[in-house]
């Protein structure tokens, strides 16, 4: 099983490393394919290779006719099973940082062997979480996120109108992920969650504000007829502050970085990066 996810994981970097040169074959086939249709002159650059490309334009189909990314594959059969999580913490949180490596990566190599399509792993400091990490497997990516005013059901007041947990897949709402970084929170965090049945009443809300994403979970009822919707809150609640994406998963210590918060960007009060 060890050599096989090696194997796999030299086959996705392989195709991780075409990207580029899939994309300019992508773009050259798009100016063909425009000029054609529009009855211009092939472009002057690529008169010697349009007989090829013209060839290759021919085989293709709606499956083939666009490139498909590194990011595109990491999700590709999502949509196929509903995902298998395992949510852990470390063994021993004030470990040295050597034996906790070693422990994540034993972690993850059994979850890859068991077929886990996720692994979520919570950091505490004195007893509070205060960090989130979702590894996407089988090769990423894995989302960093800072945990703060976290309130778990245990220290939700009103707990008999809490209710007891449902055991219903939930539908997914999220809001304000709008930038191209959002859209990519976003999918790394919708596919925690399986399809839900439509009439399920639970739901779990990931609502981003100046880049804060407030984590919220209910269920609902319509005790005064269909116009009257009343909410019960069930817990836990916290909000979530997006650190790093890392091109892979968090044993892999030579996978690239997507996009990291850098402690100058605190100054730019006015950008925002998930949604406006």
């Amino acid at each position: 099983m060890k050599r096989k996810n090696i194997r796999l994981l030299k086959e996705y970097l392989y195709r991780k490393s075409l990207e580029g040169k899939e994309r300019l074959l992508y773009e050259n086939k798009r100016k063909i394919r425009e000029a054609l249709q529009e009855g211009k002159p092939i472009p002057t650059e690529l008169r010697n290779e349009e007989a090829e490309l013209r060839r290759e334009i021919d085989l293709e189909d709606e499956n083939t006719a666009v490139p498909r990314t590194h990011i595109d594959d990491e999700y590709a059969k999502a949509a196929e099973r509903d995902p298998k999580i395992l949510i852990t913490t470390s063994r021993n949180p004030s470990a040295p940082l050597v034996q906790f490596a070693k422990v994540i990566s034993e972690i993850i190599e059994t979850c890859r062997a068991h077929d886990f399509t996720d692994v979520v792993l919570v950091h505490e400091n004195r007893g509070v979480p205060d960090g989130l990490f979702i590894i996407h497997l089988p090769f990423g990516p894995t989302a960093f996120f800072e945990l703060r005013n976290v309130v778990t059901r245990h220290d939700i007041k009103d707990k008999k109108a809490m209710g007891t947990m449902p055991q219903v897949y939930p539908h997914v709402i999220l809001d304000n992920f709008t930038t191209k970084l959002g859209e990519r929170t976003a999918n790394i965090l919708k596919h925690l969650f399986p399809v839900p049945k439509p009439d399920t009443k639970r739901i779990i809300t990931f609502a981003n504000q100046s880049d804060y994403i407030s984590f919220r979970h209910h269920t609902y009822g319509k005790h005064g007829g269909p116009k009257s919707i009343v909410l019960e809150e069930i817990g836990p609640r916290f909000e979530m502050r997006l650190f790093k994406i890392k091109l892979g998963t968090l044993d892999q210590t030579e996978a690239q970085d997507e996009w990291v918060f850098k402690p100058y960007m605190n100054t730019a009060k006015k950008q925002k990066f998930i949604g406006i």
